[in-house]
């Protein structure tokens, strides 16, 4: 059992609302597999001034936080030692501090606590 998977929500570049689906899809799939991160890939937007995407799944995973239907998200431009919540993360999860993303400020990404 991997405690961390990752999602690509930007592959075939959905549209939000298919994205959330896409998203919603993945976090079950992700608990049944008994991990405890989901690394979702929700990309930046092509013009790197925001991106609907990323916008989308980020609100809906602050939603999701506030109704506990997951334990916590550490956005990628956060995801670093640094921050409190990826440092718990981190070390709760010891593969985390492997991740290629820690620490680049990747705005690409999102780390989901299950």
């Amino acid at each position: 059992m991997r405690k961390v998977l990752v999602a690509n929500l930007e592959q075939g570049r959905p549209t939000a609302n298919q994205a959330l689906l896409q998203l919603d899809f993945e976090l079950t799939q992700a608990r049944r597999a008994g991990a405890a991160v989901l690394k979702v890939i929700h990309g930046y937007g092509s013009t790197g001034v925001g991106g609907v995407l990323r916008e989308a799944v980020q609100a809906a995973l602050r939603e999701m936080v506030t109704q506990q239907k997951v334990r916590g998200f550490v956005p990628g431009e956060d995801w670093r030692v640094s921050n409190r919540a990826a440092w718990e993360m981190q070390r709760s999860i010891p593969e985390l501090k492997r991740d290629r993303d820690l620490g680049r400020a990747n705005r690409g990404i999102s780390m989901v606590l299950l």
